[in-house]
Formats: structure tokens, C-alpha cells, sequence
């Protein structure tokens, strides 16, 4: 099988904090990919640059065979992505919403009805499609998130930490939905998690990035063999320690700071 995703010697800098150091990584084509670390290692620096957000400082990217510097409009449109804040417009129903993300991707209007309705149905919001988001509950905006992720037929979806904040019922129903779309429609899935149980389950392979490095890459078996542990959750810490990190928030500040200080600083 191909690779879909193709990442060799990724570096991104701002100023003189380089948050990314020189990752390699490959995704298969079909496949479900777990990318783990800590809070400010480097895993949401290095989705935007999957994503079109960033440009790398150096190194390549290849998605679905295009880059996503020079191919952006046709990157854009190869992948569906789920961002770890909500991202609905509560204003409007669940079909409005979806209408419109349809819309703005150029979907045929006689396919769109007939997708979202598959959609609806698979996430099981087709009876309350006509409800406005704001009277969803947590679990019901993430299942219309990933709806709406899929809408264009993209033959990649970027999961940020989608589960979080969910009872562990509604995660466990999520990633069946997920799981059923990856076997009937062969979307390749790239997620992020910190509930560790959630990747030694789904994922087929898996890498760990720590301080903008890549520490490990395999199976949750491999991990474990690598490191001597008996489940991924004691392989992830043996990788990167047990300190607890500053929260994310605070390395996007600090990002942003060295940004001003030195701007110019990462190529654009």
C-alpha cells in the first residue's frame, strides 16, 4: 500500500525556538495513525504544516502526492479536519451547517443532499438535523464535527484530540463511527490523543514526538518491546518522562512571542 502522507526532515523555527526538529515520519494510505507527546512537543506546530497553516523552515511534505506550500488548494481539499476547539456555527442547525461546508468546498448540490443525509445517518444526528448546534450536547458537536470533516469525500481526516472533554461512553461510540469510516470508505485517519487506551485500541501504527523530535515510531507492540512495558500508556512515559509539561496554551504563547521578537525569523 502507498503512503498518503510523506514527511522527511520537517524542521519549523520561530526566531531561535525551533519547535520541530528534523521529523520524518510516513502515513499508509487506509491506515489510522496515532501521533503522541506531550503538551508542547511539537504536535499541533506540526499538523498546521500537514495542513497548509504553516510553512516549514525546512524539509518536505507530500500529501496525497501534492505539497502543501506550492499545492495548497489541492492539499486543502484531500483532507477533512477535526480541530480540538469547537468550530460549529451554533447559530445555525446541524443540515445549515453542513449545507454551508458543502458549499464553500464546492460540493455538486444533487450529491451534497444525498452525502449529508449518508452523514447524518452514520453519526446518528439525522433526527436531529433540523435542531440548532447550541442545543447540542458535547458528543452530538463532535459527531456533526466529523460529519462535516467528511462532507467532500477527502481521503484523509486530521483528528485533534477529538475525544476530549467526552464521557467515556460517547468517546468509545465516536471511535466507532470512526473506525467504520476508515473500513468502508478507506479514509486514511491521523489523530492525536492523550487517553492512551484510545491509540493502544485504534491505532495500526504509531509515533512519539517529544521536545520537536520524533522518539519512537511502530506498533503499540513495538513500543512496548522498545521499552519493556506492558501497555502503550507505560511505553509513552518511559519515552518522554513523567514531569508534567506546561499546557499548550502556554507554548502557543510562547510561540507567538518569539514570533514578534523576531519576525522574518521562519521562511513564508
Amino acid at each position: 500500500m502507498a503512503n498518503i502522507i510523506e514527511v522527511q526532515n520537517l524542521t519549523k523555527a520561530f526566531g531561535d525556538f525551533t519547535a520541530v526538529k528534523d521529523v520524518s515520519f510516513s502515513v499508509e494510505e487506509g491506515g489510522i495513525f496515532a501521533f503522541l507527546g506531550p503538551n508542547g512537543a511539537g504536535k499541533s506546530t506540526t499538523i498546521k504544516m500537514l495542513t497548509t497553516l504553516l510553512h516549514p523552515t525546512s524539509g518536505s511534505i507530500r500529501i496525497n502526492d501534492n505539497d502543501p506550500v506550492t499545492d495548497s488548494d489541492l492539499v486543502r481539499r484531500s483532507f477533512g479536519i477535526v480541530f480540538q476547539d469547537p468550530s460549529l456555527d451554533e447559530d445555525l442547525t446541524a443540515l445549515e451547517n453542513l449545507e454551508l461546508h458543502g458549499a464553500l468546498y464546492g460540493v455538486p448540490p444533487e450529491l451534497l443532499k444525498k452525502r449529508i443525509e449518508e452523514l447524518l445517518a452514520l453519526v446518528e444526528l439525522y433526527d436531529r438535523r433540523d435542531d440548532f448546534v447550541r442545543d447540542y450536547s458535547g458528543g452530538m458537536k463532535r459527531r456533526l464535527e466529523i460529519a462535516r470533516g467528511l462532507l467532500h469525500h477527502p481521503k484523509i481526516i486530521f483528528l485533534d484530540e477529538p475525544t476530549l472533554g467526552l464521557d467515556p461512553q460517547t468517546r468509545n461510540h465516536l471511535w466507532s463511527y470512526v473506525q467504520k469510516l476508515n473500513a468502508d470508505e478507506g479514509i486514511t485517519v491521523f489523530f492525536t490523543t492523550h487517553y492512551m487506551e484510545e491509540a493502544e485500541r485504534v491505532a495500526r501504527r504509531i509515533a512519539v514526538i517529544d521536545h520537536g523530535v520524533i522518539v519512537a515510531q511502530g506498533t503499540s507492540d513495538d513500543l512496548k518491546r522498545e521499552t519493556g512495558t506492558a501497555t502503550l500508556e507505560e511505553a509513552f512515559l518511559a519515552l518522554t518522562g513523567s514531569a508534567i509539561r506546561e499546557e499548550a496554551g502556554n507554548s502557543v504563547d510562547r510561540m507567538r512571542s518569539h514570533l514578534q521578537m523576531h519576525r522574518g525569523g521562519g521562511r513564508r
